[in-house]
Parts: structure tokens; sequence; C-alpha cells
């Protein structure tokens, strides 16, 4: 049998070279069905990869609870 014969024809999407774009701005290439794809966090900027903490805050949550924290850190102390 050689190379390709065992799959069957007409039925598989076709493969290409894609190009992966991060919303950080970094982009690289790989394998795909589709031609372009965009991402919003990749393994340049995700916090795991990179060791860095970084918050993504849309709603303001992160300031509501610092403005709140703020308050109770001054009413403990002494």
């Amino acid at each position: 049998m050689k190379k390709g014969e065992d799959m069957k024809k007409e039925i598989h999407p076709e493969y290409h070279k894609a190009l992966v774009h991060c919303a950080c701005g970094h982009e690289f290439e790989t394998g795909s069905t589709l031609k372009k794809i965009n991402v919003e966090i990749c393994s340049s900027c995700h916090p795991f990869f990179t060791g860095k903490q970084k918050l993504i805050d849309t709603t303001g949550r992160v300031e509501r609870f610092k403005n709140r924290y703020s308050k109770f850190k001054k009413n403990q102390t002494p």
C-alpha cells in the first residue's frame, strides 16, 4: 500500500499552512484546515508560559476590589 492510499477521496478538507495572529501581535505558522487563525492569547503572552501575571480586566472588577480593600486596610490600622 502506498502512502495516502488508505484515505478516502473527496471527504477530507484541504490542509493548509495557516498563519496564526495573536492579540499581543505575535504571529506564527502552523498547519490547519483554515488559512488564517485569530487568537486572543498565545504561548508568548500566556502567564503560564511567560511566568508573568497579567490581569485582563474589562469591567473594572480589579479596581473596585482594590478600592474596597484599601478602605478595609485603613480601618484595620491601629
